[in-house]
């Protein structure tokens, strides 16, 4: 059997903020169920009995919103004991973690470095940037609280990385937010472009990020980047590291970069398994790990259908120069489809122009660190 990874939604789309960009949330609202609750334990015991008895050499737990504190650390602590007992074939466990640190205090800080998790979290920038969509309940913004979750992180040693949704405000203001990020020595950054709402023109909204607006901001930043690292200053970005990388021959760590879709075992607070995190609609249910086996849910008709529908390859890119890094990008970028195949990549000029920009110094950073 191959190694597991698995994306848990242990809260399902139950949130403390009330993010204007939010893609769950626009799933949740297109699915006859909003939100599926909380994980019970019996669901927790099963998940983790029949990943650890799939899985070879290691087994990634993932968990995500929503928001997944809202579990309660109980849950957690719970999720190590299982782990501890079911975990007869000795693998390697690794357990992630993604908040947007609303809750965290000093005892989930000290849980999080004793149990090694890597925890993801949301910080759009600077106060004025990160609250003008990441708002709560009361509409107030939330960067205080996630600098005190920060601040938290470095007392106990968790290690964590930086999570930012590009939105058109993030691009416009990049310069900025690199320079904050590197002021507190944020050095595991990823940025995520913002999804408008599933099945709808794209672009319509003030958070929506264009494509001449994503180009720009991935101008930008890869400015301030190679420049870092022609200094010798490690700042980790998680898409340039791999486009370094497929410079260098190596296969792409990142989803969107492989080319095709590959399956990845999203499974909600109820069980239920879908094939992917953009995906988590009533059409691609596949069933629930309470009653399924991970081999019958990976040989599923649905799989099959969801791999099969990334694998088509517009004409556009057959001829595209930069094919190598672009391989047509996520699946969720080449919708709606046309005749049941994807279409053109909504981002398409913008990556044509950023690889025109940026290929002769990312094929340079290559050659260096095959060298090094």
């Amino acid at each position: 059997m191959p190694p597991l990874n698995i994306l848990i939604k242990p809260m399902s789309s139950n949130c403390n903020l009330r993010c204007k960009y939010c893609f769950y949330h626009s799933i949740a609202e297109n699915r006859e169920t909003y939100s599926y609750g909380l994980m019970d334990s019996e669901t927790l015991e099963i998940l983790v009995e029949k990943a650890l008895a799939y899985a070879d050499q290691y087994c990634t737990f993932a968990f995500q919103g929503g928001e997944p504190t809202l579990t309660g650390l109980k849950f957690f602590e719970k999720l190590i004991e299982l782990q501890k007992e079911y975990n007869v074939k000795n693998l390697k466990i690794n357990n992630v973690l993604q908040t947007n640190g609303m809750i965290i205090d000093t005892a989930w800080a000290r849980f999080l470095a004793e149990h090694n998790f890597l925890v993801g979290i949301s910080l759009d920038g600077p106060k004025d940037i990160h609250d003008y969509y990441r708002i709560g309940i009361n509409c107030k913004g939330s960067f205080s609280k996630v600098m005190k979750a920060i601040q938290l992180f470095n007392k106990h040693s968790v290690e964590y990385n930086i999570l930012c949704v590009v939105t058109a405000n993030v691009a416009r203001h990049i310069s900025k937010i690199y320079n904050f990020y590197k002021k507190h020595d944020f050095h595991y950054l990823q940025f995520i472009p913002c999804l408008d709402p599933q099945g709808e023109l794209r672009g319509r909204y003030n958070y929506s990020l264009t494509p001449e607006r994503y180009a720009y901001f991935l101008k930008r930043i890869f400015d301030e980047w190679y420049a870092d690292v022609l200094q010798g200053y490690p700042i980790n970005i998680r898409y340039f590291d791999n486009l370094v990388g497929l410079a260098m021959g190596l296969p792409p760590e990142s989803c969107g970069l492989s080319g095709t879709c590959s399956f990845q075992f999203v499974v909600e607070a109820d069980g239920g398994v879908y094939p992917c995190d953009f995906y988590v609609f009533d059409r691609w249910y596949i069933g629930n790990v309470r009653n399924l086996l991970f081999e019958e849910i990976e040989k599923s008709d649905i799989v099959k259908e969801f791999i099969e529908g990334s694998k088509y390859t517009d004409p556009t890119c057959k001829q595209c120069r930069w094919g190598n890094f672009c391989r047509g990008g996520c699946r969720r970028d080449r919708e709606p489809f046309m005749e049941n195949l994807p279409t053109l990549n909504y981002y398409c000029a913008a990556y044509k122009e950023f690889f025109e920009y940026a290929s002769p110094r990312i094929y340079e950073l290559a050659r260096r660190f095959s060298v090094g």
